[in-house]
């Protein structure tokens, strides 16, 4: 008779030398071999995950390989099913990783509070991190660091742009060093809190209580780092502090907007330390990373929104913090109007989107994004704005539309009298269509992304 959890442990470690390290802790950990039966010439599997997401995600992605492992593995043919069903043999005090999106470590109302004295975001920890290709390097040697701080990268230095979670990963790092060590010394600051106490210890002669607070601890975890540079004083102290922090082996992780050799005014011995540790990247996140991320923040809320309009945000949706300003103002409207979350109440609001994001349009103007559309497309201006209907030209059409109503803010009217004086039906027809070929259409997000990148850079 086969054991259903020796089979599965089988399986997982062949599919472990498939996969990367992040993407199997972050879907196959959460995965257990929960009914198998044989039917005459072929077996039938059942595999229970832990959430719905993980479910999705899995079929979508991995159901070729695990359908190949587990034949190879039965030497019999085999169907494959998916379900949301945890996993029965796990027991209170099982050591097993933790579920995805769940913290299960000891003293967390301890430790929790100790990180948020430090001004760290409690939130912010592996557990929480969306795992894709845009961030699995970061991930990794975030990861790395936390489990041997001092030696694994020193320094670490995570850049990308705003929203792709640089801030999340460094949280995590520290926080993680709190886990195992609740009385470890760390410091996480910001880039200008960092230049504030220097220019208060220079200004009140306390200068050498600020160097004891910067340099005789555990982790030194500084976010927007960039906002030092050109501050002559403030680079020449950080300058000593790295120094003594390495050389003692403690653990320093940066954050930019920017990698070091593209900061401005920074001094060029402050960017060999940093290129002499490793640098690396994040890109601005996929849509399936946009729909983990819009999963986990909407959890953390305690909303439950079903997997088609979890899409239909993230498709719509370019950054985490856009997400998490969406899903406050989700919440919002559904509490205090006692409303269920429906595509309806989405789409109202994502018409909203500029006004939630807290974005400026300032430096946009419709002539702007006509260009744009118009540049992407190779359309002529004229075409685009005319009355042809071929798909070729209708399509780019909508698309302008929604940018404008969306990202623009504009009234539906006078996005209708700008492209072509169409009335506002018809905007609101071509807005609800990109929106809904957001969440589905990977043609389309890459075209929105594409226009949105000419326009802001």
């Amino acid at each position: 008779m086969i054991d259903n959890n020796i089979l599965w442990h089988e399986i997982l470690e062949s599919i472990k030398v498939t996969v990367s390290p992040a993407n199997f802790t972050t879907w196959f950990a959460q995965t257990h071999l929960s009914d198998l039966k044989r039917e005459r010439n072929r077996f039938v599997a059942e595999i229970g995950c832990s959430s719905a997401f993980v479910k999705s995600t899995i079929e979508s992605r991995y159901f070729g390989l695990i359908q190949d492992s587990l034949t190879k593995s039965l030497d019999l043919a085999c169907d494959v099913s998916f379900v949301v069903k945890e996993d029965p043999h796990i027991k209170s005090g099982d050591s097993v990783i933790p579920p995805l999106f769940q913290k299960s470590s000891q003293s967390q109302e301890e430790i929790s509070q100790i990180a948020r004295n430090l001004g760290m975001r409690i939130g912010f920890t592996f557990e929480n991190f969306a795992v894709s290709s845009s961030n699995q390097m970061a991930w990794a040697a975030s990861d790395a660091v936390a489990r041997d701080p001092g030696n694994a990268y020193n320094p670490l230095f995570i850049w990308g742009g705003v929203g792709v979670g640089k801030t999340h990963l460094m949280n995590a790092v520290g926080y993680s060093i709190l886990e195992k060590n609740a009385d470890a010394s760390v410091v996480f600051c910001t880039g200008e809190q960092f230049t504030n106490d220097i220019v208060e210890g220079i200004r009140n002669k306390t200068t050498p209580q600020v160097r004891n607070k910067y340099r005789k601890i555990k982790a030194l975890l500084i976010d927007d780092i960039q906002f030092i540079a050109g501050k002559d004083a403030v680079q020449e102290e950080f300058f000593h502090t790295f120094n003594a922090l390495v050389n003692t082996g403690s653990q320093v992780i940066l954050t930019s907007d920017k990698p070091p050799t593209e900061i401005a005014r920074l001094e060029e011995r402050l960017r060999s330390r940093f290129e002499a540790g490793l640098i690396v990247d994040i890109a601005p996140s996929d849509f399936e990373l946009r729909c983990a991320i819009t999963q986990i923040k909407a959890q953390q809320r305690g909303l439950e929104i079903p997997m088609d309009l979890i899409q239909l945000i993230a498709g719509n949706m370019e950054t985490a913090r856009k997400i998490e300003g969406f899903l406050i103002r989700l919440t919002s409207e559904s509490n205090l109007k006692n409303l269920e979350i429906t595509s309806d109440l989405i789409e109202s609001l994502l018409e909203k989107a500029p006004e939630i994001n807290g974005q400026s349009n300032k430096k946009l103007n419709p002539t702007d994004t006509i260009n744009a559309v118009s540049k992407y497309f190779s359309l002529g201006k004229r075409s685009l704005l005319g009355t042809s209907r071929a798909r070729p030209i209708a399509r780019p059409r909508q698309i302008l539309m929604y940018i404008l109503r969306i990202d623009l803010g504009l009234p539906l009217e006078e996005v209708g009298r700008i492209v072509g004086g169409r009335d506002h039906t018809t905007v609101m027809h071509a807005v609800n269509k990109i929106t809904h070929l957001a969440s589905n259409d990977v043609g389309i997000r890459e075209d929105l992304r594409g226009i949105k990148s000419m326009l802001w850079g």
